[in-house]
This record gives structure tokens, C-alpha cells and sequence, in this order.
């Protein structure tokens, strides 16, 4: 058997539409529960190692679904950090503090926090120490974090992640290596709720 990667990212966090947030802790919504079950379908049994967000939308569902594994938990799995902008709305944000970012947002530092190269080269470099041991795992994690390490694994140029991997809270995309090369599949990818992180006018 090749070596399998699973890529799963959390559930439904409770947060008000319209929130910017990153690495915020923020807590589960009630259909936790339900959508950890979709999750759970599409996982084989022949996961040996897991590897997670400390933040607890990660973490609680790393423990619900690897209940007998030892998780590893690393802060290179947490979202990008938002800075200043954490749990602000988008459109309280001003536009003339936001418009940099948003037009260069792979490049740009938000205030306080960081780009998506930033994100980048964290998540990457655990990806590839994690690839290394040669071990079928499992990964819980959040959006950007996934849409990284698939921009690395495909090299997606950053800026274009964001509509070739369109991934929705609890969708599970497979990493199998084939020739030395990971190759993707999504799993499962339902769209349950809508999100937002930008300001409405842009």
C-alpha cells in the first residue's frame, strides 16, 4: 500500500458571519456531532499517526475521531494568524488597512500577524517532516493550512488557492504518493453553511 496522508479540516466553528478570525480558539457549533460522522466515513482504520491544530475546533475533533491514538498537536498546523484583525468584522476593518492586504494577501503581513507565505513555509515544513516517517496519518487542521500544503504538493501558486482548492468545514481530501509524488483526492467536501473572510464590499 502507497502511503496515505489525510487532510481533514474542522467543523463548524461558532462564529458569527462576517468574523475575521484565525487563530482565535474558537469552539465547535452543535452540529459537531454530526458532522464529525460524515468525517469519520471516509477514514480508513489504518491510520498510525496523528497530527492536529492545538486549537480546540481541531483538537476536539482529532480526539472525537482518533480516540485510542496519541495525537501530536504543533502550532504549525494553526491557522494564519489575523493579529489585530482577530475576531474583528471584516467591515468594521478600515478599507484603507485592509485593501493592502487584500490585494496582495501572499505577500502582505496583516497587522500583528502574517501572509500567506508565512503560512506557507510553517505548514510546509512540518507536511514534509510528517511525509518522512513513512507513516499512514491523519492531520486536523483549518482551511488555509490544507490550502497550503496542497499549493506545495501541486505547486498552485498561492494567489489561485483559493478557487482551485475550494474547501468547505469538515471535508477530507486523501494524500496517496505514487511515484514518489503525492497525489489528491477529495473525499468528502459538503458545503453546510456559508463563510466569509473578507469585507463584504470587496
Amino acid at each position: 500500500m502507497s502511503l496515505e496522508i489525510y487532510l481533514i479540516r474542522h467543523t463548524t466553528p461558532a462564529v458569527e458571519k462576517g468574523t475575521c478570525y484565525g487563530q482565535a480558539d474558537l469552539d465547535v457549533t452543535e452540529s459537531f456531532l454530526a458532522e464529525a460522522a460524515l468525517i469519520q466515513a471516509h477514514l480508513p482504520l489504518h491510520i498510525q499517526s496523528v497530527y492536529a491544530s492545538p486549537l480546540q475546533r481541531c483538537s476536539k475533533l482529532a480526539q472525537h475521531l482518533f480516540p485510542s491514538h496519541n495525537i501530536s498537536f504543533h502550532d504549525e498546523l494553526k491557522e494564519i494568524d489575523c493579529g489585530e484583525w482577530e475576531l474583528r468584522k471584516w467591515d468594521d476593518i478600515p478599507q484603507e488597512i485592509v485593501m493592502p492586504w487584500m490585494n496582495d494577501f501572499v505577500n502582505v503581513r496583516i497587522p500583528g500577524g502574517e501572509s500567506y507565505l508565512d503560512l506557507l513555509a510553517r505548514t510546509s515544513s512540518l507536511f514534509n517532516s510528517i511525509a518522512a516517517k513513512q507513516e499512514h496519518a491523519a492531520i486536523v487542521s483549518h482551511g488555509g493550512v490544507m490550502r497550503s500544503i496542497l499549493s506545495h504538493l501541486t505547486n498552485t501558486p498561492l494567489i489561485e488557492s483559493f478557487n482551485v482548492f475550494k474547501l468547505q468545514y469538515g471535508c477530507v481530501v486523501k494524500l496517496s504518493l505514487i511515484e514518489n509524488q503525492f497525489v489528491h483526492e477529495v473525499l468528502h467536501n459538503v458545503q453546510s453553511t456559508s463563510e466569509q473572510h473578507k469585507p463584504t464590499y470587496r
